[in-house]
């Protein structure tokens, strides 16, 4: 009587526990498999899950008109690519829209933006102090929907 390879017995456990392991996987949907818990739903995820593009805003064109963003999101202020680290902003109201200015950290270039804070209305002007830009529009911030 011959004795199995040691290495051969191994790998033929191994293959059996990783088909056992996809047979796992594959369970329908009535069987309850301990090792593999359902995945989320990508075609109907709740509301809260559901992230929203950001409002972007060109700033070659935002001046003198109004942007509206929902409570739950920000607005990217976009189109300047070379000193989008020199913007600052004056807002009117401050209780309803904060400013975070651009910057480069190193491995990313971060858009200047508007952070809404509450419902309301109310005006933003940029400065751009490396181009002289002057820059003003109304931000109206609506319900979260």
């Amino acid at each position: 009587m011959s004795r199995p390879h040691f290495p051969t017995a191994v790998l033929a456990g191994v293959l059996i526990a990783s088909a056992g392991l996809g047979l796992a996987g594959c369970a329908s949907a009535g069987s309850t498999a301990a090792t593999t818990p359902p995945a989320p739903s990508s075609a109907s995820p709740s509301p809260s899950t559901q992230l929203l593009p950001p409002i972007m805003a060109d700033l070659k064109t935002v001046d003198g008109t109004t942007v509206s963003v929902p409570l739950d999101n920000v607005i990217v202020l976009t189109g300047d690519t070379q000193t989008y680290k020199s913007w600052t902003a004056k807002i009117e109201d401050p209780t309803v829209v904060s400013f975070t200015p651009g910057k480069d950290d190193g491995s990313a270039q971060f858009n200047p933006g508007l952070s809404p804070i509450t419902t309301g209305t109310t005006t933003v002007t940029l400065d751009n102090s490396a181009s002289g830009a002057h820059i003003a529009f109304t931000v109206t911030v609506t319900p979260t929907k």
